[in-house]
């Protein structure tokens, strides 16, 4: 998934942790009857000290701890770029922590290693714990019929605009539908504004189009990709991509050019009028762009709806665990209101459906992410998923630069994803 560091201020997690604190608790249980220590690996701080890792290691750790006398939980921070390498050479070595928050593309990996346990065959509340969650989220541990973990956190993408690119078109709000998409992109026709970026064409750019327009990737038990990913459906949706492309509508970015205006830049800077992107940019904009003042809004919605992606981490327990109890005791902490809210003022979004509003009470910007996160969908979790971004990036650039069709280009793409799925 995208994974931008998100740092945001400290003191506004403690806020939240004061607001929750007197209504949660981290429960009963877990108790071995003796001193036993859990290790967790993750990635809260991506290698530095941000307020996650500080809520964290401050705040609920100690208070899983205090729950559970006798068990404590050893946290290791793992910079995000080392951890899946970090992971990778201790499962072979026999070396994992009993914990691990894993990028959600990661789940199936290891899981078709052996090197993790199946949560809903082990442990007897898995289905109500699972039920909490959105579906889209926990998707991603679904590995050959048995989840192998459940989701921690969570985020998804909707669309951002730049509120005068809004007033240059005489809009009072953000295009709705992919109608109303194209027709801004007329609008604009002589501002100098380009309607949209975006950073590639891999599963996380790509897919909240194929499903807003009502396409897919595969067929539901991920068996197939010829006849969907090269559906009508799927065709016009790219086409219509294609078509605003060679209007100038869409920046360069998106077929792989280095040298565009980044999204992250260009759309305070305005150069962009509207881009895709996660809850993280409040924050990255507050440093750079104090004024910046964006306006968010659905993906805009096309014959199936508005359907975003979802990207975040999931909690597995690693088979050779020697404290299973006592982890899974952990793994239900971390599904509860206390954990779970405590985070969101550090950026991250709640995976319980039931905590939506509580988390736009916290944080009322993340009123549109939690909204899109009800529809949201995974990306295909397999062991070698990031192939599918390799495939989608190569296949479709052509149909970009016009030397192929769209049809064709989906073709291609679908072909070579067969091949990965029979593999």
């Amino acid at each position: 998934m995208k994974r931008p560091t998100r740092i945001l201020a400290a003191s506004a997690a403690a806020a939240a942790i004061a607001l929750i604190a007197a209504g949660c608790s981290a429960g009963d249980g877990g108790d071995s009857g003796g001193d036993i220590t859990l290790t967790f690996w993750g990635s809260y701080g991506n290698g530095g000290n941000s307020a996650q890792q500080d809520v964290l290691e401050s705040t609920l750790i100690p208070a899983f701890e205090k729950a559970h006398p006798g068990v404590h939980v050893e946290y290791l921070d793992v910079p995000y770029d080392d951890l899946l390498q970090k992971l990778t050479t201790s499962a072979a070595g026999d070396e994992l922590p009993d914990l691990v928050r894993a990028d959600l593309g990661w789940v199936p990996r290891f899981a078709d290693l052996g090197v993790l346990v199946p949560l809903s065959k082990e442990m007897d509340d898995f289905q109500e714990l699972a039920d909490a969650t959105y579906p889209g989220v926990l998707a991603t541990n679904l590995w050959k019929g048995e989840y192998y973990g459940l989701p921690l956190d969570t985020n998804t993408r909707v669309l951002i605009s730049n509120p005068a690119a809004l007033q240059a078109t005489g809009r009072t709000e953000p295009p709705a539908t992919f109608a109303d998409f194209q027709k801004m992109a007329s609008e604009l026709s002589g501002t100098g504004i380009t309607l949209f970026a975006d950073g590639g064409l891999g599963a996380w750019n790509l897919m909240p189009w194929i499903w807003s327009g009502g396409g897919d990737i595969t067929d539901a038990d991920v068996t197939k990709s010829s006849g969907y990913l090269d559906s009508a459906a799927n065709v016009k949706t790219l086409q219509m991509l294609v078509d605003l492309y060679k209007a100038g509508q869409i920046g360069n970015g998106i077929v792989g050019n280095e040298g565009a205006v980044s999204t992250s830049e260009g759309l305070p800077g305005g150069n962009y009028a509207t881009i895709l992107d996660g809850p993280w940019m409040t924050g990255i904009w507050a440093g750079q762009f104090p004024d910046f003042a964006p306006v968010y809004s659905p993906v805009p919605a096309g014959d199936g709806g508005s359907i975003s992606v979802v990207g975040g981490e999931d909690i597995v327990l690693t088979a050779s665990s020697k404290h299973q109890k006592e982890a899974m005791e952990f793994i239900r902490f971390t599904q509860s209101e206390e954990f779970q809210l405590a985070l969101v003022p550090t950026g991250q979004l709640s995976v319980i459906t039931a905590l939506g509003e509580k988390q736009v009470a916290l944080d009322p910007k993340l009123e549109i992410f939690t909204k899109q996160l009800e529809t949201a969908r995974n990306r295909l979790a397999i062991p070698n998923a990031s192939e599918v971004d390799t495939i989608l990036n190569t296949e479709l650039v052509p149909a970009f630069e016009g030397t192929i069709s769209a049809k064709e280009a989906l073709a291609n793409a679908a072909e070579k994803i067969d091949e990965l799925l029979a593999s």
